[in-house]
């Protein structure tokens, strides 16, 4: 009888390491494939990955039956992974990681990132609600995270995220709320990912019993401002509605141009429409009224190619290669569905750089193309972020685009733009941003 239960129990430790190991490929999968679809930094999914690899060594290890329950990480990195092939988690910038602070002071966060537009940090426990405390883990734990997003600097987020995969007790709900004001939220999780067409399902489990909590970090976060920001900005949104109102010019719905200016208008701004709205760089204003995005890409092509190389010297590669890249696949049409529902916003010093742009190296359609765009964004102060001010001005981090990208952080905006130099300069400070990606075009001439 007793050699039953020990051969019982041999098969159950063993059938448990292999199925962990197998957990272990499929995170390794997981992550790969998010990296592909460049929905994480190389230096994200390097983390994963040598967090995964690691933990399939440790599993590997075992030639005698280990003690049960088995000690794993792979249930921690599974909820990881489930959080980071959400859609509504974008500019991921840290995984896994310490927060390097001041004095000295770190503190473990799993996730930097912007959720819903917001910047924010993000906490995974796979733990066993039973064994989890208040005095002696729960409460330090939150202590020292909200201690340190209150004196960050860059990385400085609006919220705390905790995800408990495997619930949490009541009580410690209560105490939550209670100590550090948290307030549950639903968030509808994708657990099948599409790759190649089909639907296959990535998540080992349900999360049925999970428990997700938010911690505002400063009710006053991003509320000082050096202008008075509520006021200004309702007197923006009105004074920009009613040149709306007032503006009569007719729409060519055959013009693609035209068509996607429209989709500019297609919602009302209102105050609390945040999430409305879309930032313009000056790439992506360049971008959509360049001759190539309107017609000229085959008319390109067909001239000599000596006329070109002449005309555009040392960019006819450049030149040549944006041309291919239109009629393969149209700028407007491509973006429609980027800005379709969107309010465009575009800050002062992006509207003079532009402008200057234009009249130096556009040609009189690029110029009426132009002109024609800025009447139907709304034209906001330069008025970045705080936590964007905060990054030390480099060659790679330019002030000019800290002015247009913190902008539209302020405003919790993304921003469209072609500028990912300045995009992947600000991932390696470890500063999340929200940012949509956009072909370049270049001025023709046009």
């Amino acid at each position: 009888m007793m050699f039953q239960v020990q051969c019982s129990y041999r098969r159950s430790a063993m059938e448990e390491i292999q199925e962990a190991r197998k957990r272990c490929v499929r995170v390794i999968d997981r992550i790969q494939r998010l990296s592909e679809h460049t929905r994480l930094t190389t230096s994200c999914a390097r983390t994963l990955l040598k967090l995964s690899h690691s933990e399939l060594q440790f599993l590997s290890r075992f030639s005698s039956v280990p003690q049960l329950p088995l000690s794993s990480n792979i249930g921690h990195l599974e909820a990881v992974i489930c959080f980071l092939e959400q859609t509504f988690v974008t500019g991921v910038s840290r995984v896994c990681k310490p927060i390097p602070l001041p004095q000295a002071i770190r503190v473990h966060v799993d996730i930097v990132c912007i959720l819903n537009k917001s910047p924010v940090w993000i906490i995974v426990s796979d733990r066993n609600p039973k064994y989890l405390s208040w005095d002696n883990c729960l409460k330090l734990r939150v202590e020292s995270v909200l201690a340190a997003a209150r004196s960050s600097q860059v990385l400085k987020p609006s919220s705390i995220i905790l995800f408990f995969s495997r619930g949490l007790q009541d009580s410690l709900v209560e105490n939550l709320r209670d100590e550090f004001g948290a307030f549950q939220v639903e968030l509808e999780f994708d657990l099948c990912v599409e790759l190649e067409n089909e639907w296959i399902n990535v998540v080992e489990k349900p999360y049925s019993e999970s428990v997700l909590l938010e911690i505002k970090v400063e009710c006053t976060n991003n509320a000082v401002l050096n202008w008075d920001y509520a006021s200004r900005k309702e007197s923006f949104i009105d004074s920009f509605e009613l040149e709306l109102k007032n503006e009569h010019e007719e729409v060519n719905s055959d013009d693609a141009f035209s068509s996607f200016v429209s989709k500019l208008n297609s919602v009302p701004v209102t105050v609390e429409s945040d999430c409305h709205l879309i930032n313009f760089d000056t790439t992506a204003l360049v971008a959509l009224v360049s001759g190539i995005s309107n017609g000229c890409a085959n008319k390109l092509l067909a001239a000599p190619e000596i006329e070109l190389r002449k005309r555009f010297k040392g960019n006819f590669d450049f030149v040549i290669a944006q041309v291919l890249s239109e009629i393969e696949n149209p700028m407007h049409k491509e973006l429609s569905g980027a800005i379709a529902g969107k309010r465009g916003i575009v800050c002062e010093s992006v509207v003079a750089e532009f402008k200057e742009l234009a009249s130096l190296c556009g040609g009189p359609n690029e110029n009426l193309r132009a002109d024609k765009i800025l009447k139907h964004l709304m034209i906001v102060p330069d008025n970045p972020s705080e936590r964007m001010m905060c990054i030390p001005t480099t060659r790679k981090l330019a002030m000019k685009s800290k002015v247009a990208f913190g902008t539209g952080d302020r405003w919790r905006a993304p921003t469209l733009t072609a500028n990912m130099a300045f995009v992947r300069a600000v991932s390696q400070t470890g500063m999340s941003l929200f940012t949509i990606e956009h072909r370049p075009r270049a001025l023709t001439g046009d």
